[in-house]
């Protein structure tokens, strides 16, 4: 479609680079919605274990229904969360993904392929582990369980590390997140989306069409990709294919072009500043200085013209995700009873193909992979990291959580069964994380 064309990535790549917003903002704000996320975990099994436990769960399967004349969706309150809150969640997925193919970490083919082989190795091996712990099994269908890697957690825990960690591996594990999220992406599409209904996925294939068109014609505006972002994610929805996967066709669409360049831009500032500083004295109030007004007006509309809105999407959606959505999602999901029997079914062949997959699997396919290819010279290994901290890094990778909980939802229907998955996600994820804290609390290493 032209979207992600290789001939016009170095040409978006010099409009799109002044619109971005700070990578170290980025991390703060990871940071508290990492705290948020844990907050939430930490309540829904709390809750969940008391005696209000009852409540916990009939909360989560209260029947909302909207209805516009004769159409009708009713769901479950669980359900609007993991179809419809998640699908936002993927549409800021999306947006990240598009913005690191553009001009991030994935759009220098040569500097991409470290984080690449590190999340096909991250996301491989976990699940060929799992599959050797449940072949042939009534639980093998949990494979993509532990493929995943909860970027809040583990950027939250590097971010607690302060300077004992460079920038430099907090970029690679947001890389390497940002392929592992692709590759879920295309594993939910693929494997956990239920029968077909070609009526519903056609016509999902002409909205995403319409929204390709106005990308093409380069409309700058959200309103008309939320209408039709809506009835795309209702057209997926009734498709067979999970919804949420709604979101990031939507993302794939969203323009990343620029009315103005960084200097016209500078330019206009600068005599729209002038002209404020010459409307009135300083202190004085605006709004009764027409002139002010006027050029305040013009310095906004300035600041959007050089924003793409790519840009601007993801800046007012990524807090509503980091510090709502994905504690909500946590809250709904995460709540799990710990009793006598629950615990042990960690033993089960799908607890320990997840446990393992999460916490083995992803430090021999992270390290493993790299060190590999690198051997062979098909990867170069950045100037600033050692292999030390690659391997913390791959241990901060176990931490599955979000993804893996909401994998957890497409792949098993047994409520018994989804319990154990749960637990041994939160026990591999604890673990993931203790590991990579000592492993990179060791110090910094020579690069190798």
């Amino acid at each position: 479609m032209g979207l992600f064309s290789p001939e016009k990535r170095q040409a978006k790549r010099s409009r799109i680079r002044p619109a971005l917003g700070s990578f170290q903002y980025f991390l703060r704000e990871v940071s508290l919605g990492s705290v948020l996320l844990l907050l939430a975990t930490i309540s829904a099994i709390i809750w969940a274990n008391s005696s209000f436990g009852g409540g916990y769960n009939a909360l989560w399967q209260t029947p909302i229904s909207v209805s516009v004349g004769a159409f009708q969706l009713a769901k479950p309150l669980i359900l609007w969360i993991n179809d419809g809150l998640m699908a936002i969640f993927f549409f800021v997925v999306g947006l990240e993904i598009k913005r690191e193919i553009m001009v991030g970490e994935l759009s220098r083919p040569r500097q991409a392929l470290f984080p690449i082989a590190a999340a096909l190795g991250g996301m491989l091996v976990p699940a060929l582990i799992y599959v050797a712990f449940n072949q042939g099994g009534d639980a093998s269908h949990g494979w993509g369980i532990p493929m995943a890697t909860d970027i809040a957690f583990a950027l939250g825990i590097l971010s607690l590390m302060g300077k004992r960690v460079p920038t430099s591996l907090k970029i690679f594990l947001t890389a390497v997140a940002i392929v592992d999220d692709i590759g879920a992406v295309l594993v939910i599409a693929l494997f956990y989306s239920g029968k077909m209904n070609l009526a519903a996925l056609a016509a999902a294939g002409v909205i995403f069409l319409l929204l390709v068109a106005l990308n093409r014609l380069t409309v700058r505006s959200p309103l008309p990709y939320a209408f039709l972002g809506v009835f795309l994610w209702l057209a997926v929805l009734q498709s067979g294919v999970h919804a949420t996967v709604a979101g990031v066709l939507l993302a794939a669409t969203i323009p990343t072009s620029q009315r103005i360049d960084s200097r016209e831009f500078l330019r206009n500032a600068r005599s729209y500043l002038d002209n404020f500083e010459k409307a009135g004295e300083p202190g004085r109030s605006i709004l009764t200085n027409k002139d002010q007004r006027a050029a305040v007006h013009a310095l906004e509309n300035a600041a959007e013209s050089v924003s793409s809105p790519l840009q601007r999407l993801e800046h007012a959606f990524h807090p509503w995700v980091a510090l709502a959505i994905m504690p909500i999602f946590a809250l709904a999901n995460a709540g799990v009873q710990l009793s006598a029997s629950g615990l042990d079914g960690l033993t089960s062949a799908a607890s320990l193909g997840i446990m393992f997959g999460l916490v083995l699997g992803k430090q021999i396919g992270i390290t493993g992979f790299t060190w590999l290819f690198a051997r062979f010279g098909w990867v170069k290994k950045p100037a600033g990291l050692s292999w030390r901290q690659i391997y913390g890094a791959s241990w901060l990778a176990g931490i599955g959580f979000t993804m893996s909980l909401f994998i957890t939802s497409l792949a098993f229907s047994d409520p018994e069964r989804v319990a154990m998955a749960k637990v041994a996600i939160l026990a591999a994820s604890l673990i993931s994380a203790v590991g990579g804290w000592i492993v990179l609390s060791g110090g910094r290493s020579k690069s190798a």
